[in-house]
C-alpha cells in the first residue's frame, strides 16, 4: 500500500500496491503495521455502504462532533465518484481547506480522513456504490453537517448535484 499526503494535514490517498498473474491481481487494502508506523487510527467498529442510483447525487458535507468524531476510510466499490474532505480543525494549518479525488471501482483508491474533517461525495456515474470503515459509530446527537457549495470554502465541484437530500441542502455555510 502506498499512502499519499494530501494537501490536509492527516489525510492520505491510499493506493493499492496489486500484484498480478493471469488470474487476476491480489492487493491489500489494510495493513495494521503500514497504518500504525505513519500514526493513524486503526480501530475501526462500523462499515457502511452508500449506494446510489442516479449520477449527480450528492451526500455531504458530513461530520460528528467531539467526542463521536470518526476517522473515514472510503472506497468506490462500484462506479465512480468525486469524493472531497475538509479540514474542520481550528488548530490545524490546513483549516478550512479541502481535497478533492475522484475515487473509482477501476482505480481502487482510497481515502483516509482524519477525525475533525467533514466528508461528501458527487457521484460522477448512475449505480455507483461507496464503502466505509469508520473509527466510531453514527451518534445522531453529534452528526452535523455544512453546506455543500459554502462560498467560503469554494470547493470546485465537477458539476452541481441533481439529487441532494433536504437534509444535506439544509446546512448552513456556517463554519464552525
Amino acid at each position: 500500500m502506498k499512502f499519499l499526503k494530501t494537501n490536509l494535514n492527516d489525510a492520505y490517498v491510499i493506493e493499492i500496491e496489486k500484484t498480478e498473474d493471469e488470474r487476476g491481481f491480489f492487493a491489500r487494502t489494510f495493513d495494521e503495521k503500514s497504518f500504525l508506523e505513519l500514526n493513524l487510527e486503526i480501530n475501526l467498529f462500523q462499515n457502511n455502504i452508500s449506494f446510489n442510483k442516479k449520477s449527480k447525487t450528492l451526500r455531504g458535507m458530513h461530520y460528528q462532533k467531539f467526542p463521536n468524531e470518526e476517522v473515514k476510510i472510503v472506497r468506490c466499490t462500484k462506479g465512480k465518484i468525486f469524493d472531497v474532505i475538509i479540514d474542520l480543525r481550528t488548530n490545524s494549518s490546513s483549516y478550512r481547506k479541502w481535497f478533492g479525488i475522484e475515487l473509482t471501482s477501476d482505480n481502487h483508491k482510497m481515502i483516509y480522513v482524519p477525525k475533525g474533517f467533514a466528508h461528501g461525495f458527487l457521484t460522477l456515474e448512475d449505480e455507483s456504490e461507496i464503502f466505509y470503515q469508520m473509527s466510531d459509530c453514527f451518534a445522531p446527537d453529534s452528526a452535523l453537517g455544512i453546506h455543500w457549495n459554502d462560498p467560503s470554502i469554494g470547493i470546485k465541484w465537477p458539476f452541481s448535484p441533481s439529487i441532494i437530500s433536504d437534509r444535506d441542502n439544509s446546512y448552513s455555510h456556517v463554519i464552525p
